[in-house]
């Protein structure tokens, strides 16, 4: 008897994912338990075991889909027959064959375009002709950026090969232009910035010292530890903060909590846990939610001063500019001291600029006291 494996429920709310990599193949023999599917949320990636035992008869969703919850992903069973399931948000692709596999199919081709119907839907709003659109996905299929692209006058069949090399944007990528495109439309930024002393810091405990600044200053400006929810303003009191990490799927922001309860030694035990367990993917789901303010760092990457985006939902991110000996007057003098920059990005419908400016000082205050 086939068994219809659906994209389950990951938790917090989680409506959809991206199969990002399956881990088996059709016709392979699995037993319960074996790694079955990656899937990428908004948050992280997840392995997914197989809920049964059996032959892979027939993988339905291929890679670098974003599929809703409750779509069937895969049958395992011995009849490989494909399932009766009415899934209309799963957005099957239109398949007529007749155009080449793997090609676009260019202006006055016979044959309909392979495309799901949420990319005929997006091209019917925007004007465009699938016909026309040069198609980047599996089995010549036109994605939804194709259309995007398309609708701007860019990635129009022309009767020649595409210029430039092409990479799809799936992943922990996809997930970062989303959230970034998010809060670039609603959150109208102002970016308040002030030198910092680090001369009391360890540079090797940059961060946690932040970390600890910064918990410690939102207790006093609890604007900055909120979220704008409809027409109300939630100040929150709890404070986890994340911490921005780069990594070489993309940026991901894994959450340090109780950063006011917390020692020095135990912050910075807690961050480069973390950011090993996002740099070798190994973070769990857990570890990325619920921040309420984040702090990023680029080291010595980090340039003179950085204008960071806000973490949506929150209301404000600070960032550390690079640490370097710079010369600054002291009591009359002029001396070397590590100095870098404190950058404070908030969202202007909640706080204004006094407000973080202050803010910003205290936490300066707080560092450069160690």
């Amino acid at each position: 008897m086939a068994y219809e494996f659906k994209l389950p429920d990951l938790g917090e709310g989680l409506t959809e994912g991206e199969i990002a990599r399956w881990l088996v193949a059709e016709g392979q023999e699995i037993a319960e338990d074996d790694p079955l599917v990656e899937v990428q949320t908004d948050k992280t990636t997840v392995e997914i075991p197989s809920p049964a035992a059996g032959k892979v008869a027939r993988i339905l969703v291929e890679e670098g889909a974003v599929v809703p919850v409750g779509t069937v992903l895969v049958v395992i069973g011995e009849d490989g027959a494909a399932p009766v399931v009415e899934q209309p948000a799963a957005e099957p692709a239109v398949s007529v064959p007749a155009t080449t596999q793997g090609q676009s199919p260019g202006p006055g081709r016979a044959g309909r375009v392979r495309a799901t119907p949420l990319v005929r839907r997006m091209a019917e709003e925007l004007g465009v002709e699938l016909s026309a659109v040069e198609a980047t996905g599996p089995q010549g299929r036109v994605t939804e950026e194709d259309v995007r692209r398309a609708a701007t006058g860019e990635g129009l069949s022309l009767g020649h090969g595409q210029e430039g090399r092409r990479k799809p944007l799936r992943g922990v990528r996809r997930v970062v232009a989303e959230h970034m495109s998010r809060a670039h439309r609603e959150v109208p930024p102002v970016t308040w910035v002030e030198e910092c002393d680090f001369g009391a810091v360890e540079l090797k405990r940059v961060v946690p010292t932040v970390l600890k600044a910064v918990a410690k200053s939102l207790q006093e400006f609890p604007e900055l530890n909120a979220r704008l929810e409809g027409d109300e303003i939630v100040y929150l009191d709890r404070y986890d903060l994340g911490v921005a990490v780069q990594t070489d799927q993309g940026l991901v922001v894994p959450v340090v909590r109780g950063c006011d309860e917390r020692t020095l030694d135990e912050l910075a035990a807690d961050v480069a846990r973390l950011a090993d367990a996002a740099r070798t993917g190994s973070l769990k789901p857990e570890e990325l939610r619920g921040s309420t303010f984040t702090v990023t760092s680029a080291g010595k990457l980090g340039g003179l001063l950085t204008t960071p985006i806000v973490n949506h939902p929150e209301v404000a991110i600070l960032s550390v500019g690079r640490i370097a000996d710079r010369p600054v007057v002291r009591d009359g003098e002029i001396t070397v001291r590590p100095v870098g920059t404190i950058a404070i990005t908030f969202d202007h419908r909640v706080l204004d600029g006094a407000r973080a400016a202050e803010f910003g000082l205290d936490v300066i205050r707080r560092i450069e006291a160690g």
